[in-house]
């Protein structure tokens, strides 16, 4: 299965909470633009998985609306603070399908990615916003799974 991590795109700084932080007008932009680069290179997932948190949701709508409203599913263990145990464990019912969009936050996505691929940290990898990162990953265990591409949307 490849997974593909799309780390939500730029938010607001200040709000009541964390979890309510909303995309910016920039954040808007780079989650379209997303978009628009999956449909234009094929890499359209199955299913996108999103984190409950605002900016995330955002970001997961923002590139749906992109490829015909894939079917955007919200599940709590992306929310911040997700381990790569939880990120396995997570990913177990999804494991039918060739092509799964998780999409959610740091620095959680840098260490659900170097379990994946079997470093012993999280210290060699930067997950930026509203970047890419696709892992082949075969079995749903540590280090069983092989980088493909990382891509920031600058990029894109």
């Amino acid at each position: 299965m490849l997974v593909t991590f799309l780390r939500h795109a730029e938010a607001e700084d200040e709000v009541t909470t964390d979890f309510e932080r909303r995309l910016t007008a920039k954040g808007l932009e780079q989650a379209d633009k997303v978009g628009k680069f999956c449909v234009r290179y094929g890499l359209i997932p199955d299913v996108i998985v999103t984190s409950p948190v605002v900016r995330a949701e955002q970001t997961a709508q923002a590139v749906s609306k992109r490829l015909d409203g894939r079917e955007v599913v919200v599940e709590r263990w992306l929310a911040c603070g997700m381990s790569p145990e939880d990120c396995f464990e997570g990913l177990a019912p999804y494991a039918k399908f060739d092509h799964v969009m998780l999409v959610g936050h740091e620095p959680d996505f840098s260490a659900a990615i170097a379990a994946c691929i079997g470093l012993p940290d999280s210290g060699r990898v930067l997950v930026r916003k509203a970047s890419l990162t696709g892992i082949d990953l075969r079995r749903l265990r540590v280090g069983a799974g092989r980088l493909e591409f990382t891509l920031p949307v600058r990029l894109m």
